[in-house]
């Protein structure tokens, strides 16, 4: 019985973490910089509010999936911080933003609708 157990918990476990993979990982972090960079621009940048909204909402949406699946929240911050630290004062890039809303939607389940439950309860 013993045994069962834990490989019960070992599939549980390895099935919890299989919604990301570290290449999807490593994208979701660079999102996360390009996102946090985004909602703080440089002075003189120009920028929209929406933008500012999706972005930072973006950025929520893919660390509570990611703590959903099981990765450690320690882990995801660790990830995260290297990625703002990497993009931080970043002009706004459409392309790349874009690339990475197209990514949210993907990974996440329901991802754009996710989002924009997020840019309701902003403010």
């Amino acid at each position: 019985m013993r045994k069962f157990i834990t490989i019960l918990s070992f599939f549980v476990f390895t099935s919890a973490n299989a919604g990301m993979s570290d290449n999807d990982k490593s994208k979701a972090w660079d999102c996360v910089g390009i996102y946090m960079a985004n909602y703080f621009l440089p002075p003189g940048e120009k920028f929209e509010y929406g933008m500012k909204e999706k972005s930072i909402s973006s950025a929520k949406v893919l660390k509570e999936y990611a703590l959903e699946i099981g990765i450690p929240e320690k882990d995801w911050d660790a990830g995260a911080n290297k990625a703002v630290d990497k993009y931080n004062g970043s002009k706004y890039d459409e392309a790349k933003t874009d690339k990475c809303h197209s990514f949210v939607e993907a990974l996440v389940p329901n991802g754009a609708e996710r989002v924009k439950k997020v840019v309701q309860t902003l403010y």
